[in-house]
């Protein structure tokens, strides 16, 4: 009862996995990703030894084929299984074991891989596939459209509980100092890939770094008013030590720096930060609660940039 997408970015030189399931935490049982390796996602009777198993054989040579032909072939409940693989050499395979619970399958690109089982229709896995080919951004965003579209088109019959989405690269983690580029779960919740998004662009303002903007605009107008009276919603600016209400002046720059620091957004300049906001603002939800509607401008705004 779990849909999942196994894909490679050759450009970011990153590999990984998004899944969901009416299944608790199934971001601890169905991806395994390693960057100088590849990625690996075993569901339906999963078998976990497939993950570090796999990648071992990855690491060691094997091509995604090879790989899951060693894997299956030593399992004797191998036809319960099923399991995507890509590997970062560029090799893309997948089974689906005659004992899977229908409606269970595995559609393949150039770079990526999708599966499920469990599923409501088989459009899950095709629509998934089209959106994964025709989103635009980087990895991650077109992950997520994946998970969306295979949701909205049918996905797991018995529904929604859990979602995961794991991207590992070079030097790609906290401080470099490993391969854990992107690593976010959902547990258990009633929409969890939208919850998954969430806590995605929050992952993604505080801990991923982005190439610095050739020009920066200050927040003016409507919308310096609007995030003035966001932060003073928030607690970080007093409403007597605002100025003109249509500026964004030194009060409101030491309240923007409080928040900065305060949500743990260091890794993006006052100045990119402020620049991010009145880019971004315009496209969020202006019923959403005041940080989620900063978190959202925020990165609105720090989408134009490339991911580092």
């Amino acid at each position: 009862m779990t849909f999942s997408i196994v894909a490679r970015d050759p450009e970011q030189d990153a590999v990984g996995v998004a899944v969901q399931s009416k299944f608790v935490s199934v971001g601890s049982v169905v991806p395994f990703a390693a960057a100088d390796a590849g990625a690996i996602a075993t569901q339906s009777f999963a078998n976990v030894a497939y993950g570090p198993e796999g990648l071992d054989l990855l690491r060691a040579g094997h091509t995604a084929e090879e790989t899951i032909a060693e894997l299956t072939t030593v399992d004797d409940e191998a036809e319960s299984r099923q399991v995507g693989v890509v590997g970062a050499d560029g090799s893309v395979a997948a089974f689906t074991g005659d004992d899977c619970f229908e409606v269970a399958g595995d559609v393949q690109g150039e770079t990526y891989t999708v599966q499920g089982n469990i599923l409501e229709n088989r459009e899950t896995l095709t629509a998934m596939a089209d959106a994964y080919e025709t989103t635009e951004g980087g990895l991650p965003e077109r992950l997520l459209a994946a998970l969306h579209a295979g949701n909205e088109a049918g996905g797991d019959s018995r529904g929604e509980q859990s979602a995961a989405l794991y991207v590992v690269k070079p030097e790609g983690g906290y401080d470099a100092k490993n391969d854990r580029w992107i690593d976010v779960r959902v547990d258990d919740h009633e929409t969890p890939i939208d919850e998954l998004e969430r806590v995605f662009k929050l992952y993604d303002v505080t801990l991923l770094a982005r190439e610095e903007p050739d020009d920066l605009r200050e927040l003016d107008g409507e919308t310096a008013t609007a995030v003035a009276d966001t932060l003073a919603e928030l607690g970080f600016l007093v409403a007597d030590a605002r100025g003109d209400t249509d500026a964004f002046g030194e009060a409101e720059r030491e309240a923007l720096e409080e928040f900065r620091g305060m949500n743990n957004f260091e890794n993006h300049s006052l100045a990119v930060v402020e620049d991010a906001l009145a880019r971004g603002w315009s496209e969020t939800d202006p019923a959403a609660d005041g940080e989620a509607q900063m978190v959202d401008a925020l990165w609105h705004g720090l989408s134009r940039l490339d991911r580092e």
